[in-house]
């Protein structure tokens, strides 16, 4: 190379290199072909006939609600789609929830009981009105100190307006206090409400059924 200028020799090879890779048959120079456009699917014949259908019911609404049936159209498929979402959601997926949660191990529940010295305090106070033939005021004194002992333990419990069969359906009571309370209560609105009298038989099955809810062991 002189006074820069491109030797003529040096060029020739050059180009001869470019003609052998130009014409190279595993190499491709020319433009490929524009893809052919697809035919659109034909919509089958039914489907043409419910979409006219629709569209001679609905188009009207849409167009006094302010819009065209195409934008109307889609509100309705839209609508449609929710609709069914909640069926879904009511019939199959919250019943398997529930059925799955029903199912689920649950943390060990703590019950609440009366202390020893509170339900034995009770029981005494009570037995004396009971051996004076007062079996209804007895039963009243189990109910009235044991609903006393639950709001003093745990008063978010219960409210001021909390009736005895509410305190009997209480889960935070094993089932001996609820099957103690409905048993005690029965009687207690016999006597008070009815007004019939309790008799010894009475007694002894609200007292028994206390006794078992407190886990005490009552002489003979």
């Amino acid at each position: 190379m002189a006074g820069g200028n491109i030797d003529a020799g040096s060029a020739a090879p050059a180009a001869d290199d470019w003609k052998a890779v130009r014409d190279a048959s595993d190499i491709q120079y020319a433009p490929l072909p524009a893809p052919k456009p697809q035919p659109p699917a034909d919509i089958p014949e039914w489907l043409k006939a419910l979409s006219r259908f629709l569209e001679s019911i609905f188009e009207p609404i849409g167009k006094l609600l302010g819009m065209s049936w195409p934008v109307f159209q889609w509100v309705l498929i839209g609508s449609a789609v929710l609709l069914a979402a909640f069926i879904l959601w009511r019939l199959v997926i919250e019943p398997g929830l529930d059925a799955w949660r029903s199912r689920r191990p649950r943390a060990e529940e703590v019950h609440w009981t009366p202390t020893h010295a509170e339900a034995v305090a009770l029981l005494e106070d009570a037995d004396r009105l009971a051996a004076e033939g007062r079996f209804a005021e007895a039963a009243h004194l189990l109910l009235q100190r044991s609903v006393r002992q639950i709001s003093d333990a745990r008063p978010d419990w219960l409210n001021a307006a909390s009736t005895a069969r509410e305190i009997a359906a209480l889960p935070m009571l094993p089932e001996t206090g609820r099957s103690a309370f409905d048993v005690i209560a029965r009687r207690v609105e016999r006597a008070y409400f009815a007004l019939r009298d309790l008799d010894a038989a009475d007694w002894t099955a609200a007292r028994s059924a206390y006794a078992r809810f407190a886990q005490i062991e009552l002489r003979a």
